[in-house]
């Protein structure tokens, strides 16, 4: 009940199954959460994919739930169409950066989908943070993921300058102390580990999370023969808008691994 009353305050209009939930992380004990939208037409017996979307910097679980965003209504709105399972979690809230807890709470996610429903596919998305997490935890479990959609987000910590406390304290030090795990979290040196389709958003005037990371991942990704869109606007800044997120939702649900 506390979690449909927050959706309908921050004007979600949510279907009947909208949970907020809570669960213990197995790998630090933690109390973590995550918001749940099963889909309209929901039925135990059939499979359902599911799109896992994650939030940006500064933001937690409920920013890809409210349609204020165009990356948001975009994400929502494909849910809809495809009836699919939708979840967006914490993944350790406002500075996850796909770290080292955020990935095994993501893993924990999905494993625990997987035993209460029947899940198809399971598709990732996010925007600026959340775009970098999706293509980190795509090269970390390339066997969980079946599609991708990147927006605005980057693909090289090694050369990623911006927000570098906040990193830092996901990954577990600084980028000179751990270097590895910079390298490990970058998806860039990794292209071989994405066998699922992969759509980026990225934008030339992108001062947060500049684009030219993801543009040759993207390159290298045609070159090897995976199946990737790259949606490139050079005058636009730290944003992808309605058309173009929508376009890279339905070229990987379209293009996503067949169970």
């Amino acid at each position: 009940m506390i979690g449909l009353f927050l959706f309908l305050l921050m004007g979600v209009q949510p279907g009947p199954a909208a949970r907020d939930i809570e669960f213990r992380a197995d790998l630090d004990g933690s109390l973590q959460r995550y918001v749940l939208l099963l889909p309209t037409d929901f039925r135990a017996s059939e499979a359902h994919d599911v799109l896992v979307a994650l939030h940006g910097h500064g933001s937690d679980r409920w920013q890809f739930t409210r349609s204020d965003r165009d990356e948001t209504r975009a994400a929502l709105d494909a849910a809809a169409r495809h009836n699919l399972i939708y979840v967006s979690p914490d993944y350790r809230a406002t500075n996850s950066w796909m770290g080292p807890a955020a990935e095994a709470d993501v893993v924990q996610i999905i494993a625990t989908l997987k035993r209460q429903y029947k899940v198809g596919r399971v598709m990732l998305c996010g925007a600026s943070m959340g775009g970098t997490a999706a293509l980190t935890f795509a090269v970390l479990h390339p066997d969980l993921v079946d599609g991708v959609v990147s927006m605005n987000g980057t693909a090289n910590h090694l050369e990623y300058s911006n927000f570098q406390e906040a990193i830092a304290e996901s990954f577990g030090g600084r980028k000179d102390q751990i270097p590895l795990e910079y390298k490990k979290r970058s998806a860039e040196y990794w292209p071989e580990r994405l066998t699922m389709p992969v759509a980026i958003t990225a934008s030339g005037q992108d001062k947060p999370v500049p684009p030219q990371s993801v543009l040759r991942l993207g390159d290298v990704l045609q070159k090897i023969g995976r199946k990737v869109l790259v949606i490139y606007r050079e005058d636009r800044g730290h944003t992808t808008d309605y058309n173009d997120a929508t376009t890279a939702l339905e070229w990987a649900l379209t293009n996503g691994k067949v169970k």
